[in-house]
């Protein structure tokens, strides 16, 4: 099993000793072989076997961007990128995707069955793509050192959820001449926040909806197959709308919660990784939505796929393929199931739709949007929770009544009224008010004579102290812990 950053022996335990092997090296070299190293350790924590995989894809991205480097023309260039491209989704193809188009052809062999996902294979191919791509478009300096391009792959605070960190975002940062200055103050501030949002929000609000709507471990037994069909059928509507509601509170919350902690340990060593998430259910949008949602992703297809493809500079009907490979691409990156292609296509059905018709709509009536918006990405939320469609169909339809289920039962009603206030809590983490309020008291206490030191201790040094402690009590004898990106 994965360490995961909120876990005890991570914070406690990895993180710590990680940091003063880090603090004790004297220079910029020492500190990456450092961060190599427990990289490595950190990765096969989780899956020893796979680390080779992982270094190898590493030494094949770094031999072809040797290679295009030395190139004497451009098709050379161009052979050595298609090489890099044909190894790299190649090995995600058949390590993530062999059972999906084998069940396209036939039944899947019991060996396909057998593979494993690696851990993070989605997020580190994508981040080698991107440094042999930047290599050939000029964008990125080739790196003569492959324990460079291995360091760059498997740096721990994003290698197995992301962000998605470009090379040429960090390779000055990474491998400049210049010694990295950490942000300490920034850095744990952030990784405390994000902490505090994963354990005392986003765990209790996966473990509403997983006592609503299913467990993934439930849902995943087929021999239970009936039974999960028949309750979710069963639940009343009040009882669906709330499972689905913290499902999606629960989703935002622990993804971000993840890329706060990376943003968080990065700036303590002196990195910065661009920001991943923008407050995404405040938007009266599809199209503003998945610009505020997982950001890194949005933008490697955009600049890797869409733009290459002709972006919107072309014809009405290649503008609309375009974004039908896009959409599709990005439904199947977060799994080999036929679920999450159809959630792709939900979204690029609703952002066809804004474009040709509903945006002057949209701009004119700004709490009606977002009603629309949220009431779309919740029934997305549906269709990706389920890897069955047919038991995401069967809690669409109890959405609505739509199965004979009741309005509501005294089980649901219970369940809302025992966890009120932690969804009142989560959803107002989900939007940019506290950060407004915190930035509003900040510039409130400056104005003061040392109000602005005193505010600084107390955000920058109790604030923390307080959420890890709070954190730290809550994962003591707490078994339910799971980041719902890992396995994508």
């Amino acid at each position: 099993m994965a360490m995961v950053f909120s876990s005890l022996i991570f914070l406690y335990g990895f993180f710590s000793l990680s940091v003063l092997a880090y603090v004790l090296c004297r220079t910029q070299r020492q500190q990456n072989w450092v961060l190599l190293l427990f990289s490595l350790l950190f990765y096969a924590w989780g899956e020893p076997k796979y680390v080779l995989l992982l270094m190898f894809m590493a030494f094949t991205s770094w031999g072809c961007a040797l290679g295009m480097d030395r190139a004497g023309n451009a098709g050379e260039k161009k052979a050595w990128v298609a090489l890099s491209t044909v190894i790299d989704l190649g090995l995600i193809g058949y390590f993530k995707y062999a059972g999906l188009i084998c069940g396209v052809f036939g039944t899947v062999p019991e060996v396909i069955k057998s593979i494993a996902l690696p851990i993070g294979i989605s997020f580190y191919t994508f981040q080698l793509l991107t440094y042999v791509i930047d290599v050939y478009r000029g964008d990125a300096q080739v790196q003569k050192s492959y324990w460079n391009v291995l360091l760059y792959a498997t740096l721990f605070h994003q290698c197995i959820a992301g962000p998605i960190v470009r090379f040429k975002t960090i390779d000055l940062e990474l491998f400049g001449s210049q010694l990295r200055q950490p942000q300490w103050h920034v850095g744990v501030s952030r990784f405390c926040g994000g902490l505090g949002k994963k354990v005392l929000l986003a765990n209790p609000c996966g473990a509403l909806a997983d006592s609503l709507i299913l467990a993934d471990s439930t849902l995943a037994d087929p021999g239970l197959f009936a039974q999960n069909l028949a309750q979710l059928e069963s639940v009343s509507v009040l009882g669906a709308w709330v499972g689905i509601l913290a499902y999606a509170l629960h989703i935002y919350l622990d993804f971000s919660a993840y890329s706060d902690m990376a943003i968080g340990m990065g700036r303590m060593l002196g990195l910065h990784y661009l920001e991943n998430f923008d407050y995404p259910y405040i938007s009266r949008s599809v199209t503003e939505f998945w610009r505020r949602w997982h950001m890194s992703l949005g933008t490697f297809f955009r600049d890797y796929v869409y733009i290459p493809l002709g972006g919107s500079r072309c014809s009405r009907g290649r503008m609309v393929f375009n974004t039908f490979v896009v959409w599709a691409l990005t439904g199947i990156w977060h799994g080999a199931s036929w679920n999450f292609a159809l959630w792709g296509l939900w979204f690029f059905a609703f952002l066809m739709l804004e474009r040709f018709a509903l945006k002057p709509a949209l701009d004119r009536l700004p709490v009606i949007s977002n009603l629309y918006l949220l009431l779309v990405v919740l029934l997305g939320w549906v269709i990706f929770r389920f890897t069955d469609i047919r038991l995401g169909w069967a809690l669409a339809k109890s959405l609505f009544g739509a199965n004979g289920n009741p309005l509501t039962d005294f089980p649901s009603v219970i369940q809302l009224r025992n966890n009120q206030f932690l969804l009142l809590a989560a959803a107002v983490a989900s939007t940019p008010l506290v950060k407004r309020l915190g930035q509003s008291l900040t510039e409130q206490a400056h104005r003061l004579p040392r109000g602005g030191m005193a505010w600084d201790v107390a955000f920058y040094s109790v604030l923390p102290v307080i959420l890890l402690l709070l954190s730290t009590a809550c994962l003591v004898g707490d078994s339910y812990n799971p980041f719902i990106y890992f396995q994508f």
